[in-house]
């Protein structure tokens, strides 16, 4: 993950407050929740900056998830609020990069990052085409 890093581009941002379902034995989110947290901001993302995630699906595209990196810097509890901002940090001929940031009542909870493989319906890795990479690609930071 890149760190130091706080913005490389244009951000999203989505609030969740916890439901109880989330919480584990200790009382606090349930580590998997993250990588949920982590897909309804991207999709977010896509939606507010690129194009609705939906019409890659009515194309037989999908953004396969091919690598997840969290690290996990402080709890989140039941009934508490979640900010998760989300920017691109880069995309090339067939992947792309996006990172994130976590935020509860006491500050940053973790930072994270997933990468993405545009993929056909039968798993193939695919070109993203030349238009969306470059207008996605004007979105980041110069």
């Amino acid at each position: 993950m890149t760190r130091g890093a706080e913005r490389t581009g244009t951000t999203s941002c989505v609030r969740h407050r916890v439901p109880f379902y989330e919480t584990d034995a200790m009382g606090v989110v349930h580590h998997s929740n993250y990588v949920r947290y982590l897909e309804i901001a991207r999709i977010l993302w896509m939606e507010e900056h690129h194009r609705p995630y939906r019409e890659y699906v009515a194309a037989e595209r999908h953004f396969a998830t091919t690598r997840v990196e969290v690290d996990y810097l402080h709890v989140v509890r039941f009934d508490e609020e979640v900010a998760i901002t989300v920017w691109l940090e880069w995309i090339r001929g067939a992947s792309l990069r996006m990172a994130y940031r976590l935020e509860g009542p006491a500050g940053r909870v973790a930072t994270a990052a997933t990468e993405h493989a545009l993929v056909d319906t039968a798993g193939r890795v695919r070109r993203i085409p030349k238009e969306d990479r470059e207008q996605m690609a004007s979105l980041l930071a110069r």
